[in-house]
């Protein structure tokens, strides 16, 4: 293939291919040439001109295919227009005379339609350059035309729309002849030719004003009749030039030259002409007369259906503009055309009529308009539904005629559905139409009700139901309003009827309502339901209507689920047993009597009754036990009599019932029953089954008849029921299809062999059935049967049955059926048995497929075909070039009016490509991948070309198989604007198509695909896809390429995602812009957040909001400083709610993303800095819009948005609110914002705020007062008061409920007020512990000191006394939430323990949803609790009433207050404390997954408050079993949870639960010491020594840190310690966390032997002094990589702490403690010796932990030998060192020796004094050089002096008489001490200075010494009379010339 991408073709090349290559190599060269002629050099294209164009002259003339000559017609245009025209004309010729050749032959014919193709596509591009030849060519057209077939009348019709458009204004003269003859062709036999027909007249009616002036009836007529007996297509186009004309007419694109008697047309006379051919259909005087004799209409639904696109067209070309002017009259039209008497003649065209016209209504409204124009078209329609008052009126009077009342009821019907449609698509945008006083929606809509109609009725009660769903609070005033009407107007027939389905639409409604309704109108419902059931029989005249209303409530009753019908189930089975004769003599004797009208009424109830069943077992499956199972089924009963056309309806939906509820219900349950149904069908509506009108979906419904659903009802049942059966028991033209049912259920087994044989005998018969879709169904039902049998010799006989036939039948309805049975079997078994089999069923369907005498067989064997493909798997890989071949040689002979047989190629093809999958990426180096890869992309370049959506929708799909399997052969420059064109189409299929592409693309390339979606504004590809489209269409795409030049493709997606409805492809829509912002929201972070901005803004009444400036006055108020303003609104008009919370919820995602992206984002300074040298951008910098952004949101009209806006509020606190102002140092950026905050969140409290919308408010409350942002107490109060005003709220909620939502919502709101104090309260809590710790009064003092005094902020202790005042009432409600959630979260089997009243904050009806509300907001109020029991130290205080609606302490509820059951102090402290450890404790064992973390860590924090009081630690510690439980849970949270956060948190836990033990034994010592004088034997262990696994305190604290340590230190398991200690053998290495965790580890191990026994702290001091050294010696050799003075000085005070224990002096265990640590010792003074490359620092380390054993353990450990000795070298090495850090750490280390116990002291003091003198000596020949080493000699002198106190009185002279000559030769004289170094001149200085103060202190030894050696004498003079000079120096300052005092003095003074 890359030798046909050239100039000119490659005949060589070409020639030496075959004839299929060679098409192919001519398609793929026409490719390339297509694309290079309008980039390539026009003097190149010249030169070579003449021999391109007998190239593609010789193509025109060698037959080509469909595809192929499209692509030469337009190439040879290009060229033409690229090159020189001159030689054009003679091109022109040459066509012409091929077209008027005589030839007939089928083999000319390619050549005719090609040159008709090139006449086309020349004049379209070239226009009037060819005008010489036009009239020539254009007469040679039509004769042709006279003579053509169907492919010749397609394509010269093509090809005179193509001329019309390229000659414009220039073709005028034969416009009326081309109008002619075009008449004709749109009422062609062809639909093809009749969609050409349609697309050249609407091409000439843009010139011919003739055409929507005086032609425009006979067009219209024209139209009608081409309407008939029409295709989709069809329709489409000619809808499309009606729609235009009629636009045309209305308002002319260019002046008409005004005529005698002319005029311009009106929309009265518009839509006069629509309603004449809607009415009355095509014109014609014998079908007219016809029609006036038989009195009867013979407008097919055809005509109307196009009619009405054909008015939508209309609409929309006229555009949103005109529409918002015109659509009152507009709306009386279509009212008036729905009410005429000849569109209702019979149901179903009055139902057809509705149809059509709520289409319209609701593709002009719906689609085109506004929000805000969407309301005013609703009051407009609440008008037209008020002017049908007084013929309401009238009918409730009786004064209406039944002609009048029809006429209304089908006009009520369309607008009151339209209506509901609005009020479902502006949800709570329409609030403001409920409030209109002028229209009275509600009360006109509630008037319908007692319409006579029961159409008029159900619409009306439809209406209200949508009112609920967008307005949820007004779905339990709408329902009292009804039930008070109902119960009043209990004797009209109608009102009963009418109010009753308007409650059971209100009911379907709360299941889209997530705010419910209040429990207690069930009840009502219930009640009201019984009374109508109760009273049917008392007045015969509406007996029928109350029975028929009370089972429709009692239906829409179980809509709302279990937990309402559980309460009323014995009532229904009540209702339910009197409905049916209770035995079979009771049936008997109700058969022999009765007369039509008792047996419409019982049937009716019994039809109730039975649908009532169905949606029990529909909603509430989990109430039908087997018992209540058993109590629904009564004898079945069978009407044997005929009582007329009275009970036909009757008796039909009573058989319907009874298989609806029988196809729920399992089938042993009603074995042995028959059931009988007959086969008709019709149309559906409302009122064919008033009981679809709860049903959940948004949709209007439209059951279908009840004959009709009965035929459906008992197809389901009998695929339900036909495995069961023991014989064959069903007709044999029902057995078919519900055979099909049957096995599609996925059974094993089909029954008995009585059952298998009829079925496939019947599926056998019907596989050669004249309709095709029976054919299908037996071909699915076979290999479903094979399927199920699962019998390999069955499979196989059917395929080679297949196989015969086909070989053997040459009818086309046979080779259909059987090649479909192939294909089946393929798909439903995974393949034949044997790859004989594949070869031959393929080559069977390949053979089907090239059959082009047939295009059925072609089709549905190439479908057929690709079902074996994609089933068939690996095996098919032998027939992938094959399969290739046919159908890329297909896809280039078929011709495009052959749509079926190409849509089924280009399943074939997406198969094939799916069968290749990976291997598709291979290299150019392997030919055949490469050829596979071409063709694929050939075949896909076809189907683009194809004028069908589908086949164009296919295409794409197989590039995106091809994109995925090997992106880098899809030329995404091309694909990309190919996709951006077709995203605007009107036909769902490809834009599906196209935006599910796109979400592929975005995935990988995003940046690609947006420069290249952006630069399609500059493809020629626009003009020709504008110029081509639909009005609609054309409309669109403007606003299309408008929007993405503007806001690129992301943007136009946007505006996509604003019209589509369908649920697919708006998923599709938001994956794709979530997937390029996740790849592109960071490089164009200020292009995301601008488009966000637009689209936040884009709706008619956006407002602009300036932000507050800072300054303002404080008081005033935040709402009023919010004006609304006009702005422009950018790219996007009218967006909707939904489009708009989507771009508020993107917004939120980018700041998700950008938090984990550069650190930058979320540091101005930072950000400032990088802007300054790079050209970046950071989402601080756009922190001012995102607040905009997120405060338009929150203070939107709809309540969805400003839920949406709450939550943006919510992730800007949280992400910002530590972002310091560089401006302002000690303030943070979001404190400017504090008024817009308090202004969005203000509307959400008021008191018509939905309560959703008020817990999301509370929750931005808390995050806002709790990140401390805000630092003035005065500023806080703002929000402070918001909160409290809520709290006031809760507290009045439960006397005053809410009587528009459910009870649950009350529990909602309650726990997010107490959950958003709860976490107010923590935050003040934890800033004041910080405040009191010593770092933070430190910098509190730093920051008064900057501050001035009145905005000093208050913080934590200022937030704490905000709390302080509602602490009384807050502690009791959470205490109360706490209690209510205890009981919630006990097991299934505790049920019946709950309070049969409910708790404090939910009912006992909605338990259920209540517990979802406990789950969110548990963890906070625990922690909250705790620490307020924290403060109060369990301390009981009497503070006053908390003005709650009950008692909610936690030891009152579901208990009498009588006196007996008053409770002490203690008890109640003790349930409280026990209520938290047992939801701690609870939660702790299994985490739920929602927040678990945050919980968890809420958990432990609540138990560590609560331990840090001394009761609570004394109840914990008292009770061994409750310690060794809580250790287990914390245990294996330690090993679950990976947190730092959260292990360092449980090892607190642990501590304080060792000390609550520490204190209890100590306590016990305590209380036993005065009984016996040795330390009592009380602790762990007892006399034994044994610790019990799962029983001890001691075992199982010690488990945990030993699972600490060995996870982190793994070399201290002797199983570990010869295994790879990390990655690649590396040495383990511990972070921050890791060290603070040993530590804490250690620490807790140093306590374990205090709480004891002697004996048992015996057997645990191994292993603690095990685990300490390991440590020890790990932190030795270095494993700690950072912190490690922390866990250095966390080890050492361990062992210290181990070693002082007064354990190891106790009398019973002394012994062993010796011995142990004498071991322990002797293990530390080994690790000297293991490793001798460690560094010095690991030597301080060692000589620190052997003095802490010299100076904390017993004499006894350290002075036996060889121990001593050993230590003693140790040190004595140690004083060698060279390193001045080790010498200093020496020296202190000696000196704590020699100033410990004096049997330790003493042999180090004989054994090291002299080396220390010694080395001290030494320091006067080598004096220090840096400060390291003058420290090293200072603590050296410091360790002799310690020295000299450790020796005995009568020793220390003789000591003194060495320190002092020391001190004295570290002196300098004059002459040195002015050159000498800085470390040697403060040795001199620290010297003298020790001699000045011992001196005194020995003065005899001192004047001896000064006596006897006069040169030290003179040197220490010396030294002292140059101190005192310098000391005189430094007193007296230098004169500084020049500087005087300042002449001016600054006032500081301002008072």
């Amino acid at each position: 293939m890359e030798q046909a991408h050239s100039l000119l073709l490659n005949e060589d090349a070409c020639g030496r291919l075959g004839e299929h290559q060679r098409a192919e190599f001519i398609f793929e060269w026409l490719r390339f040439l297509k694309k290079l002629l309008p980039a390539a050099d026009r003097a190149d294209v010249r030169k070579n001109q003449k021999q391109l164009a007998e190239q593609l002259t010789a193509i025109l003339t060698g037959s080509p295919g469909p595809s192929t000559r499209w692509l030469l017609a337009q190439c040879l245009a290009l060229l033409y227009r690229v090159g020189d025209t001159f030689t054009s004309s003679l091109t022109v010729d040459r066509c012409n005379d091929i077209i008027r050749s005589k030839d007939d032959s089928p083999s000319f014919l390619p050549t005719r339609l090609a040159a008709v193709a090139c006449l086309g596509a020349m004049y379209e591009q070239l226009g009037r350059l060819l005008i010489s030849s036009f009239k020539e060519t254009v007469a040679n057209l039509l004769k042709a035309l006279k003579n053509a077939e169907s492919q010749g009348r397609h394509e010269i019709m093509l090809c005179i729309e193509k001329i019309l458009k390229g000659l414009g204004v220039s073709a005028v003269p034969c416009h009326r002849d081309i109008y002619k003859a075009t008449r004709a062709c749109l009422t062609d036999r062809s639909m093809a030719v009749r969609c050409a027909a349609a697309k050249c007249l609407l091409e000439l009616q843009r010139e011919a004003v003739f055409m929507w002036s005086t032609e425009l009836e006979n067009v219209a007529a024209l139209c009608f009749r081409a309407f008939e007996g029409s295709n989709y297509d069809v329709r489409v186009c000619v809808s499309k030039l009606l729609g235009a004309l009629l636009a045309s007419a209305l308002e002319p694109k260019q002046a008409i030259a005004p005529r005698p008697g002319s005029k311009r047309s009106c929309l009265e006379e518009v839509m006069e002409l629509v309603s004449g051919g809607f009415l009355r259909g095509c014109p014609g005087f014998l079908r007219a007369s016809g029609d006036i004799l038989k009195g009867t209409s013979s407008v097919s639904r055809d005509v109307r259906v196009g009619i009405t696109q054909a008015c939508v067209v209309f609409i929309s070309t006229l555009g949103r503009a005109w529409l918002e002017a015109n659509f009152s009259p507009l709306l009386s039209l279509l009212m008036e055309l729905v009410s005429h008497t000849r569109a209702t003649q019979s149901p179903a065209d009055a139902i057809c009529c509705r149809r059509c016209v709520s289409f319209i209504l609701r593709a002009s409204v719906g689609s085109l308009l506004g929000e805000k124009a969407q309301i005013a078209a609703a009051k407009e329609i609440c008008l037209a539904i008020s002017k049908q008052k007084k013929a309401v009126c009238e009918a409730v009077s009786n004064w209406m005629s039944s002609t009048d009342v029809g006429t209304s009821q089908h006009v009520l019907v369309c607008a009151l559905l339209e209506l509901g449609s609005v009020l479902q698509d502006l949800r709570s945008s329409a609030a403001p139409l409920l409030h209109d006083s002028s229209i009275g929606m509600l009360d006109t809509v509630l008037s319908v009700l007692l319409h006579p109609s029961v159409s008029a009725r159900l619409a009306a009660a439809w209406c209200l139901r949508c009112v609920a769903v967008a307005i949820p609070a007004q779905v339990a005033v709408l329902l009292d309003r009804c039930s008070e009407r109902l119960n009043a107007l209990k004797s009209c027939p109608e009102a009963v009827a009418g109010y009753s389905a308007a409650i059971a639409a209100l009911l379907g409604a709360v299941q889209h309502c997530p705010l419910g309704i209040p429990h207690a109108k069930g009840k009502v419902v219930m009640g009201l339901a019984e009374d109508l059931l109760r009273s049917a029989a008392q007045n015969s005249r509406i007996s029928v209507q109350r029975t028929q209303g009370g089972w429709l409530l009692l239906s829409a009753l179980t809509t709302l689920g279990p937990t309402v019908m559980e309460h009323h189930l014995p009532r229904m089975l009540l209702l339910w047993k009197c409905a049916f004769p209770q035995s079979v003599k009771e049936l008997d004797s109700e058969l022999r009597r009765g007369d039509s009208f008792t047996w419409q009424v019982t049937l009716e109830g019994r039809s109730g009754a039975l649908c009532a069943m169905k949606n029990l077992a529909v909603h509430c499956r989990d109430l039908l036990s087997d018992d209540v199972i058993s109590r629904m089924l009564p004898l079945l009963p069978s009407l044997i009599k005929s009582y007329g056309n009275q009970l036909k309806n009757a008796v039909t939906v009573f058989q319907l019932r009874v298989y609806e509820i029988l196809a729920l219900l399992p089938p042993k349950s009603y074995e042995g029953e028959s059931c009988v149904a007959n086969d008709l069908t019709g149309g559906g509506s409302l009122e064919y089954d008033p009981y679809a009108i709860f049903e959940k979906d948004l949709q209007v419904p439209a059951p279908l008849p009840p004959v009709a659903a009965l035929t459906a009802a008992a197809i389901q049942l009998f695929g339900v029921i036909f495995p069961h059966l023991a014989i064959q028991q069903s007709a044999a033209s029902q057995a078919l299809t519900l055979i099909f049912q049957c096995v599609t259920s996925g059974r094993e087994t089909l029954g008995p062999e009585e059952v298998q044989k009829p079925g496939l005998s019947l599926l056998m018969g019907a596989l050669e059935s004249s309709n095709p879709l029976l054919r299908c169904v037996a071909a699915e039902g076979l290999a479903r049967l094979a399927q199920v049998l699962n019998e390999p010799n069955f499979t196989v006989s059917l395929a080679m049955m297949s196989f015969d036939r086909l070989k053997t039948a040459r009818d086309a309805i046979t080779r259909t059926g059987h090649s479909l049975v192939l294909g089946a079997l393929y798909r439903y078994l995974g393949g034949i048995s044997s790859p004989q089999h594949l070869s031959a069923c393929v080559g069977v369907l390949f053979t089907l497929s090239q059959d082009n005498t047939s295009p059925e067989v072609q089709m549905w064997s190439l479908h057929s075909l690709s079902l074996v493909v994609d089933l068939a798997g690996p095996l098919y890989r032998s027939h992938v070039e094959a399969s290739l071949t046919l159908v890329l040689r297909l896809l280039l002979v078929t011709p495009h009016t052959h749509v079926e047989v190409q849509q089924s190629l280009g399943r074939c093809l997406n198969a094939l490509i799916t069968s290749l999958g990976p291997d598709l990426q291979g290299s150019l180096n392997n030919a055949c991948v490469c050829v596979l890869r071409n063709s694929c992309l050939v075949g896909c370049a076809v189907m683009q070309d194809s004028p069908d959506c589908l086949v164009q929708a296919q295409a794409i799909t197989c590039l995106q198989q091809l994109h995925m399997f090997s992106p880098r052969h899809v030329n995404l420059a091309t694909l990309v604007p190919s996709l951006c064109v077709n995203l605007c189409s009107l036909y769902l299929s490809l834009r599906r198509a196209v935006v599910a592409c796109l979400r592929q693309l975005a995935q990988r390339e995003t940046v690609e695909v947006s420069e290249h979606a952006v630069a399609l504004r500059c493809c020629a590809e626009i003009s020709r896809a504008l110029s081509n489209s639909h009005p609609l269409s054309q409309y669109r795409n403007i606003v299309f390429y408008v929007t993405i030049k503007e806001v690129g493709l992301e943007g136009a997606l946007f505006s996509l995602l604003d019209r589509e409805s369908d649920p697919r492809l708006r998923r599709d829509i938001k994956d794709t812009l979530i997937h390029m912002m996740s790849s592109a929201a960071e490089s164009e972070l200020a292009h995301w957040l601008k488009l966000c901005k637009d689209v936040l803004s884009a709706s008619s009444d956006s407002a602009a909001v300036s932000l507050i400036e800072t300054n303002q006055e404080e008081d005033t108020d935040d709402c009023a400083a919010f004006q609304a303003k006009r702005e422009h609104s950018g790219p996007f008009n009218n967006l909707r709610w939904s489009t708009r919370v989507f771009a508020v919820e993107c917004v939120c995602r980018i700041i998700v993303q950008c938090e984990n992206g550069d650190p930058a984002h979320f540091d101005m300074v930072l950000a400032q800095e990088q802007r300054l040298h790079e050209s970046t951008d950071f989402l601080v910098l756009h922190l001012a819009n995102l607040v905009r952004m997120a405060f338009m949101a929150a203070t939107d009209h709809s309540e969805q948005l400003r839920l949406a806006g709450l939550q943006m509020l919510l992730v800007i606190i949280r992400k910002f609110a530590s972002v310091p102002e560089p401006e302002f140092p000690g303030h943070v950026i979001l404190e400017q914002y504090q008024a817009n905050v308090g202004a969005a969140l203000r509307p959400a409290f008021s008191a018509d705020a939905p309560p959703d919308v008020t817990a999301k408010a509370c929750q931005v409350c808390s995050a806002w007062i709790a990140s401390g942002v805000v630092s003035d107490l005065r500023d806080l109060r703002r929000v402070h008061q918001l909160l409290a005003s809520s709290l006031v709220k809760v507290q009045a909620g439960r006397d005053v409920p809410s009587s528009l939502y459910n009870e649950s919502t009350f529990t909602m709101e309650t726990l997010a007020v107490l959950k958003a104090w709860a976490e107010v309260y923590i935050v003040a809590v934890e800033s004041t512990k910080q405040k009191e710790s010593p770092a933070g009064q430190h910098l509190e003092q730093q920051l008064e000191q900057c501050e001035e005094p009145e905005t000093a902020g208050p913080a934590g202790a200022g937030l704490l006394k905000l709390v302080q005042g509602d602490l009384a009432t807050l502690s009791r409600l959470w205490l109360a939430a706490l209690q209510d959630y205890a009981l919630l979260t006990l097991p299934p089997a505790y049920a019946n323990q709950l309070p049969t009243s409910g708790g404090s904050f939910y009912t006992a009806e909605t338990v259920k949803e209540a517990r979802q509300h406990y789950f969110v907001a548990w963890a906070s109020v625990l922690h909250a609790t705790a620490l307020w029991l924290n403060s109060t130290e369990f301390i009981m205080v009497d503070e006053g009433p908390a003005n709650l609606s009950r008692p909610v302490t936690p030891t009152s509820m579901g208990q009498s207050t009588t006196l007996s059951s008053i409770k002490s102090p203690e008890d109640i402290s003790t349930e409280r404390l026990n209520l938290i450890l047992g939801i701690s404790v609870e939660f702790l064992c299994s985490p739920h997954s929602q927040n678990q973390m945050e919980n968890i860590a809420s958990c432990l924090h609540a138990l560590q408050a609560l331990f840090d009081v001394p009761w609570p630690r004394s109840k914990v510690g008292n009770d061994q079993a409750l310690s060794v439980e809580l250790l287990s849970v914390l245990h294996r949270l330690i090993v679950t949870r990976e947190s730092p956060e959260i292990q360092l948190a449980v090892l607190e836990l642990v501590r304080q639960v060792v000390c609550a033990a520490q204190e209890h034994v100590k306590e016990k010592r305590h209380s036993a010491e005065g009984e016996k004088e040795t330390v009592p034997e009380f602790g762990e262990g007892r006399d034994t020594g044994g610790l019990v696994p799962g029983k001890s305190l001691v075992f199982g604290a010690l488990e945990l840190c030993l699972c600490v340590l060995v996870r982190k230190l793994p070399q201290l398991s002797p199983r570990l310690a010869g295994s790879p200690t990390g990655q690649a053998g590396m040495p383990w290495s511990l972070n921050d966390s890791d060290c603070r965790l040993v530590t804490s580890a250690l620490g807790i191990l140093s306590e374990l032997p205090s709480i004891c026994s002697p004996e048992g702290s015996v057997s645990v001091l191994p292993t603690v002094l095990y685990l300490l050294l390991g440590v020890l010696k790990e932190v030795v050799k270095g494993s700690c990589a950072a912190s490690k003075e922390v866990l250095l000085s966390g080890a050492l005070q361990a062992l210290r702490y181990v070693l002082s224990s007064p354990m190891s002096r106790a009398e019973k265990c002394r012994a062993a403690w010796v011995e142990l640590l004498r071991s322990a010792l002797s293990t530390l003074l080994e690790c000297w010796d293991t490793d001798k490359t460690e560094l010095v620092v690991d030597e301080v380390t060692l000589l620190t932990a052997l003095t802490i054993f010299l100076l904390f353990a017993s004499a006894e450990v350290t002075t036996v030998e060889p121990l001593q000795s050993l230590c003693i070298s140790k040190f004595q090495a140690s004083l060698e060192s060279k390193d001045p850090v080790v010498s200093r750490a020496y020296f202190q280390l000696l000196a704590s020796v020699f100033q410990g116990q004096t049997a330790v002291a003493g042999p180090f003091i004989q054994g090291l004094g002299t080396q220390l003198v010694a080395h001290l000596q030494q320091v006067e020949k080598s004096r220090p050089q840096s400060s390291a080493e003058l420290q090293a000699v200072q603590d050296g002198v410091r360790t002799m002096e310690a020295l000299v106190l450790a020796a005995e009185e009568t020793n220390r002279p003789q000591l003194v008489a060495v320190l002092l000559p020391l001190l004295v030769s570290y002196l300098l004289d004059e002459n040195t001490l002015g050159s000498a170094s800085v470390a040697s001149r403060s040795l001199h200085e620290s010297a003298l200075r020790d001699l000045m103060r011992l001196g005194p202190q020995h003065s005899s030894v001192f004047k001896s010494l000064m006596a006897s050696a006069p040169h030290m004498k003179a040197r220490l003079e010396a030294a002292i009379k140059g101190n005192q000079e310098s000391v005189r120096a430094k007193a007296t300052p230098p004169h500084v010339p020049g500087k005087t005092a300042p002449s001016i003095q600054l006032k500081t003074n301002f008072l």
